[in-house]
């Protein structure tokens, strides 16, 4: 059976987001182009992880040797994206995600798939035969999109309940029992 692929080669817009109050948010890895808008649900610690290995991809090319891409050491300004999300409907929940650089393109690539475990009440793509359509998002994005989606996505991740000083566990808004390791 077909992947549906989700594919964007140069999206008009590509940022981590959040719906729902610390503690309790939802993130969501959101890209559109045009009119086309995907929303896939990730982890928290998903999303951290894939802002640093973008950085890091990035970091890797600027101390490669005749780099012939010219590649940013923060944010560009104009790239700058601190807006919401816009309407929100969840393609599916992420689960493996790989990471790549494509150099004939010069952009940083992200594959995510959603979980291999599937409720049977899914309301996932069906055939017409009733069987569920594997699906996967494809996202290429140039160096300096690829730079500011790293930097808003570790904003948005600090964004959640602060960690308390003494045990490391984050406190919530209504109090926090602090449970520090034994000595």
């Amino acid at each position: 059976m077909p992947t549906r692929v989700h594919e964007f080669d140069w999206p008009d817009r590509v940022v981590v987001g959040t719906i729902g109050l610390p503690g309790a948010r939802t993130f969501y890895l959101q890209v559109r182009a045009g009119s086309q808008i995907v929303s896939i649900a990730m982890e928290k610690q998903q999303s951290a992880l894939l802002a640093e290995k973008i950085d890091e991809i990035l970091d890797q090319l600027l101390n490669v040797e005749g780099n012939p891409h010219s590649v940013p050491t923060s944010t560009p300004i104009e790239l700058v994206d601190n807006d919401q999300l816009e309407a929100v409907q969840e393609q599916f929940r992420t689960g493996a995600m790989s990471l790549g650089w494509d150099p004939t393109t010069a952009q940083v690539v992200i594959e995510a798939y959603p979980l291999a475990d599937v409720d049977a009440e899914d309301d996932g793509a069906l055939e017409e035969d009733g069987a569920e359509v594997p699906e996967m998002l494809l996202v290429r994005m140039p160096v300096g999109t690829a730079r500011a989606f790293a930097k808003r996505t570790r904003e948005v991740v600090g964004a959640g309940r602060p960690a308390c000083p003494l045990c490391g566990y984050p406190v919530d808004p209504d109090g926090h029992v602090c449970t520090l390791p034994e000595v």
